[in-house]
């Protein structure tokens, strides 16, 4: 069996944070729904500590095949498939990926640094603001171009007054 392509989407601050404390330290909806758009239909792979962050009323995320990574043999996550390594996770959701041929990785940290240099895409959000945090995203290396941004050299402004741009890297 083939593996699937890869993809990983985030969002991040100028600094580079993408969590503290086990969530997201921001509210923005407007990348809540850009992130339902690129995923819904796709399977998602996430660790369990991503798993735990989701609130309650959000798990499984919904219109996607949920699969969690965890090393806690006896963990269970109602409606989502648990595997016990990052290549069991990606050999399930490659026998079913998304009309666009994609599963995403959503989080964390430590499951992006294990596959973003094997990953096809990235879709980043970047906030415009330095934010204290505990989890960083991983770096985006040489191997990644930037083949869209939205809106290109300028930001948009939610509606709380933050301002943030979508970014999607294809590797080279």
């Amino acid at each position: 069996m083939s593996l699937p392509r890869v993809g990983l989407i985030w969002a991040e601050a100028r600094n580079g944070t993408i969590g503290k404390g086990g969530v997201l330290p921001w509210h923005l909806p407007e990348d809540l729904g850009h992130f339902k758009e690129i995923t819904l239909g796709s399977p998602v792979v996430m660790g369990r500590r991503t798993w735990e962050s989701l609130p309650e009323r959000f798990r499984p995320l919904p219109g996607r095949r949920n699969i969690v990574i965890t090393r806690q043999p006896e963990f269970e996550a109602e409606g989502a498939d648990v595997r016990n390594s990052l290549a069991s996770a990606l050999e399930l959701a490659a026998t079913d990926t998304g009309t666009d041929g994609m599963v995403w990785v959503i989080g964390g940290a430590e499951v992006f640094s294990a596959i973003v240099d094997t990953a096809d895409r990235l879709e980043v959000t970047t906030i415009n603001a330095d934010i204290d945090g505990d989890a960083v995203a991983p770096a985006i290396t040489e191997r990644w171009h930037v083949a869209a941004e939205d809106p290109v050299d300028a930001w948009h402004t939610a509606a709380n007054g933050t301002e943030y741009r979508f970014v999607r890297y294809e590797s080279r």
